[in-house]
């Protein structure tokens, strides 16, 4: 998942396989974890400098290894061996202030018939595993896809950067521009301790490992400490494998929701409209996406409601989703769209998984129905 605030479920404890290409390189001796990583498809570009030669690299390393109880050794060599990547600093930067958001710019990269085709082919190949996951969790299998397609188009493009190249590269050098520099820094040193304490354990080589510009991997592209907190193993073949088996996916995408407090049957969302006489859209805007108003509150404030929406039980909130130079437009977002933007902290992020959801659905059933 990208680099949300990714956080009960663990990985149970055995051996893990190494994916091919990775090295022979010593590993600390440790109980390993049942998990499994991908194979390296692509080789990824390693131009930068190596961290080997930065002494605050080194004492990273040195305070990972004695915090976390590994072998110093090991850990130097991981993050000695990483490469500063210029790109991954540049991705990260964020778009100059002034740039407006567009949310049609930012559907149509998500909502489109590739991913759509790719959804319908990966709901039919996985139908009971998803029935099973939604039975269980109560997430719906249209929000599975959702995430899925998002994040890597079903698995057609996890990431080719070295997960320790990125990792190190945003742990000791994040854009000291960013609005949020400290604390984006602080988070990926601590993701970085997690993947390696994961690796450590589970006895895989930490520089073989392929994943995004922010560290994310597998499927659900999640970060180290999300795998560690949520991903399970739900085709019960002992080991866990975000990369490859995507019933430890869909059973991880809803172990994830139901952790975050997804509600079974609840609406991720409403329409809603305006009463240009009563509406005040300062109040309503200032708690952002967090829920917080009543359905009465809410229609007091001059955000409409219709009669479904009305009877909501829980709190809302008004989403905008802003067009560039056109309108915005609004939704009324509940518990369960919050949820969503647990995975990415983004009301468009959420919106985008819910519309493809949707979209793969539709598609499915029209094939359904031709078939029958």
């Amino acid at each position: 998942m990208k680099f949300s605030s990714l956080l009960i479920a663990t990985i149970f404890i055995a051996c893990c396989a190494i994916p091919a290409g990775a090295s022979t390189q010593k590993h600390p001796k440790s109980h390993a974890k049942k998990v499994s990583y991908t194979k390296v498809r692509k080789e990824p570009a390693r131009t930068g400098p190596l961290y080997a030669t930065r002494p605050d690299a080194m004492q990273l390393a040195d305070d990972i290894a004695q915090k976390r109880n590994l072998d110093r050794a090991w850990v130097r060599e991981a993050v000695g061996q990483s490469r500063y990547l210029a790109g991954i600093a540049k991705a990260v930067t964020p778009p100059p202030v002034g740039v407006p958001k567009n949310w049609a710019l930012y559907r149509s990269r998500f909502i489109e018939p590739v991913r759509v085709r790719a959804g319908v082919k990966f709901w039919q190949a996985n139908a009971e595993v998803l029935q099973r996951a939604q039975d269980e969790t109560g997430v719906p299998a249209e929000i599975i896809v959702g995430i899925v397609g998002v994040e890597s188009i079903y698995g057609q493009q996890t990431g080719t950067y070295r997960v320790m190249d990125a990792l190190t590269t945003l742990a000791l050098d994040f854009p000291q521009t960013h609005p949020r520099a400290s604390a984006r820094s602080a988070f990926f040193r601590a993701e970085l301790e997690e993947f390696l304490a994961l690796t450590a354990r589970t006895r895989t080589n930490p520089l073989a490992l392929l994943g995004s510009y922010a560290g994310a991997m597998g499927m659900p592209q999640f970060m180290p400490s999300s795998w560690v907190k949520y991903a399970i193993d739900f085709d019960s073949d002992g080991r866990v494998d975000l990369f490859n088996s995507s019933a430890d996916v869909i059973g991880s995408v809803a172990n994830y929701f139901k952790s975050f407090g997804w509600k079974s049957g609840m609406p991720t969302h409403y329409a809603v409209q305006f009463d240009p006489q009563t509406l005040d859209m300062a109040a309503l805007m200032t708690p952002d996406i967090l829920p917080t108003f009543v359905a009465e509150a809410f229609s007091a404030k001059g955000a409409l409601l219709d009669a479904q929406a009305q009877q909501h039980a829980g709190p809302l909130a008004l989403v905008e989703l802003q067009n560039g130079d056109a309108p915005p437009q609004y939704v009324a977002g509940t518990e369960n769209f919050y949820v969503i933007t647990r995975y990415n902290w983004s009301s468009y992020y959420a919106m985008a998984v819910i519309e493809l959801g949707r979209e793969v659905a539709a598609a499915r059933n029209s094939v359904v129905d031709v078939q029958k």
